[in-house]
């Protein structure tokens, strides 16, 4: 099963609630998986503390063209929606960094002299936190694209009972990537009119994916009851309420997991992860 827990911003808890579901869920014998898919700020591992075992480059495939035996006629140029290669004063131009990967200069070539080759966009780690198995990508700084590299640590992803994936917040590609291929989008969310309309996005970003929506609300005792209101309204369940806790605060600022600095909030987080499987189970 795939979780991923997502928001439509940052800075909801996404990433406590995570860390700490899948370190619960290791030590409640499940083999789990937590990847790290917000790969231009991953933090997951200040949590876990991860002894990193293996660290890989993650690469895209970019236009190199052979000057030689170019023709200069400019359809590869042409063929680019990104101006990633162009043809000025009998030169071809490659700007890798603007580059979406899709080949299709080097399938049009008349001349064939178009090959593609691997170009670095950041690193993925790969280790254990205990008996919890972690993978994590990292962003190259400077890359315009993280999706690449998402995608990456998605097929790295080792097999698992449970897989609990960070997602990167807002409701854009990279979420979309990281969504595609889950069996739950677990959306945290806070019950402000700035958390609902961040939900809303979210709900529809999932639901255009044809994916099972479950709700988490953190610091459930600020704000108002129209988040509540609206997943009764869109038959979206919730499956916890996190209060406004400042001993939470103290702990994330310790880059502590919740479970383990607070003894009372392990029964909540049983609980929720209990209905998360559950979940998971109905929907499929």
């Amino acid at each position: 099963m795939k979780v991923a827990i997502a928001s439509g911003k940052g800075g909801t808890g996404k990433t406590t609630i995570a860390t700490s579901l899948s370190h619960l869920a290791a030590n409640l014998n499940h083999r789990t998986v937590y990847a790290d898919c917000d790969v231009e700020e991953p933090n997951g591992h200040l949590f876990l503390k991860p002894d990193i075992r293996d660290t890989r480059s993650a690469g895209v495939l970019v236009p190199v063209v052979n000057e030689d035996a170019c023709i200069h006629c400019g359809l590869c140029g042409d063929v680019c929606l990104y101006n990633a290669i162009v043809t000025l004063g009998g030169r071809v131009l490659v700007y890798p960094d603007l580059c979406h990967n899709c080949g299709g200069c080097a399938l049009l070539c008349p001349v064939g002299v178009i090959c593609e080759t691997s170009h670095e966009i950041g690193t993925i780690d790969r280790g254990k936190s205990g008996t919890l198995q972690y993978i994590a990508g990292r962003l190259n700084v400077g890359q315009i694209s993280c999706t690449p590299l998402i995608r990456a640590v998605k097929q790295d992803i080792p097999k698992a009972d449970l897989v609990i994936i960070d997602a990167p917040p807002g409701t854009a590609c990279p979420l979309i990537e990281t969504l595609h291929d889950c069996d739950l989008a677990l959306l945290v969310t806070e019950p402000t009119p700035f958390g609902l309309h961040d939900l809303k996005r979210a709900v529809q970003v999932a639901r255009t994916l044809d994916l099972p929506v479950a709700v988490i609300i953190n610091r459930a005792d600020i704000g108002n009851g129209d988040v509540r209101d609206y997943c009764a309204s869109e038959s979206i369940r919730i499956i916890a309420e996190i209060p406004n806790d400042r001993r939470v605060a103290e702990a994330y600022s310790q880059a502590k997991l919740i479970t383990s600095a607070i003894d009372e909030y392990t029964p909540l987080f049983t609980g929720m992860l209990a209905d998360i499987i559950e979940y998971g189970k109905c929907t499929n």
